[in-house]
């Protein structure tokens, strides 16, 4: 057996580990600058991570196992979440489970436990992030299938390694489809990793906060698992967004050697430094939007998936 599909799964894992919170650190590094404000280090979510696993945790009194429990299997959704999502290469030995239900699956259960978490204390806060995280999450869901399902019929696969390896192997081809599955999936991105206009991560305001508010009675390393697999999500999502609409520069499995990822991994930090510079923008020139108005913004993300898949199935383009 080739070891070369388990480097590049070690190696996707360890960096999706290790970069997640740089990849948070830079978007707020951007967003200040472009509002003209003083920008904190970019080093600061690892500082905090730190920090936080050194303290004492304290828990309410009347918090169950699954308050402690949770934090662990929302931060492993993440872990595994990483592990099948080909942001270096396209060989991966859980190719044959990697694929958009499974990954979707993973980003669901996440969401659920996050919730039932929150809700377990019985504090009013927790109770209205739960409900407004999955009132996000139910809409959310079935734009994101149907960004995938566009992409898989131009690849004639539901595997993120396959439709990233069919995409970045074929000749430069303009698909208006994948133009407006982009779009949705940008749409998408920002509702479900709490960025503006669905939320602000920056704000404790209770009539605005949705994640912040599930969040509210963690402490310590049970907030620290929190914080890292929020920054692992909106890592995982920029990386599913890479494997859909700009593949290029991952290392191909008939081209899948060591030299070959390592040079994939310049070519990642090059999209993350893109992603974060527009995500920065986007969340500078938008307002953030009514809690009531969250799902027009995702139905338009639905609309648009659905807009594409319309156009692949009548022009198949």
């Amino acid at each position: 057996m080739s070891v070369i599909p388990w480097l590049t799964q070690a190696l996707e894992v360890l960096a999706a580990i290790a970069v997640a919170p740089l990849f948070v650190g830079w978007i707020v590094q951007c967003r200040a600058w472009l509002q003209n404000k003083s920008a904190p280090s970019i080093w600061l979510p690892y500082r905090a991570i730190h920090k936080l696993f050194h303290k004492e945790a304290v828990l309410a009194e009347r918090a169950s196992p699954l308050f402690r429990f949770a934090p662990y299997v929302v931060f492993g959704s993440m872990v595994c979440a990483a592990a099948i999502i080909p942001s270096m290469g396209t060989r991966l030995p859980f190719s044959g489970a990697a694929d958009a239900i499974a990954l979707v699956g993973l980003l669901a259960t996440a969401r659920v436990f996050v919730s039932l978490a929150a809700m377990d204390v019985g504090t009013a806060f927790g109770t209205l992030g739960a409900r407004r995280e999955m009132m996000v999450g139910f809409l959310a869901e079935p734009a994101l299938l149907m960004v995938i399902f566009v992409a898989s019929l131009i690849s004639s696969s539901t595997a993120l390694p396959e439709i990233s390896d069919a995409l970045a192997t074929q000749p430069f081809a303009l698909y208006p489809s994948l133009a407006f599955t982009a779009v949705a999936f940008v749409l998408v991105l920002l509702a479900e990793n709490a960025r503006i206009p669905v939320d602000n991560p920056a704000t404790h305001l209770e009539l605005t906060m949705i994640h912040e508010a599930m969040l509210l009675e963690y402490s310590a390393r049970h907030l620290a698992l929190m914080e890292w697999a929020a920054a692992l999500k909106l890592f995982n999502y920029a990386c599913i967004g890479f494997a859909l609409f700009v593949p290029w520069g991952v290392a191909t499995e008939q081209a899948q050697t060591p030299a070959a990822l390592f040079a994939s991994l310049p070519i990642l930090a090059a999209k993350l430094a893109a992603a974060g510079v527009g995500l920065a923008l986007i969340e500078t020139v938008s307002a953030k939007l009514r809690v009531f108005r969250a799902p027009e913004f995702l139905a338009t993300a639905f609309l648009l998936a659905v807009l594409g898949l319309l156009v692949n199935l009548l022009l198949r383009a």
